[in-house]
């Protein structure tokens, strides 16, 4: 894995944890495949590219915050 793949990475796990605390989420990890990240959302998985997960992510954290 190259290090601008690792660092996309984080910074969705990152994402994911905020999310994941804040109860917009109700789980988050690795997908089976290494461009992909599954989140847990509204009961159920979503396996996203890495770039997706980050846009979709975003717009959770963001939208929750202006509520």
């Amino acid at each position: 894995m190259n290090s601008t793949k690792a660092a996309l990475r984080n910074e969705v796990r990152h994402l994911a944890e905020e999310a994941f605390h804040r109860k917009l989420i109700s789980g988050y990890g690795d997908g089976a495949d290494s461009k992909e990240f599954q989140i847990l959302f509204e009961g159920k998985p979503r396996h996203l590219p890495l770039e997706q997960a980050r846009s979709f992510l975003n717009g959770l954290l963001f939208s929750s915050s202006i509520r």
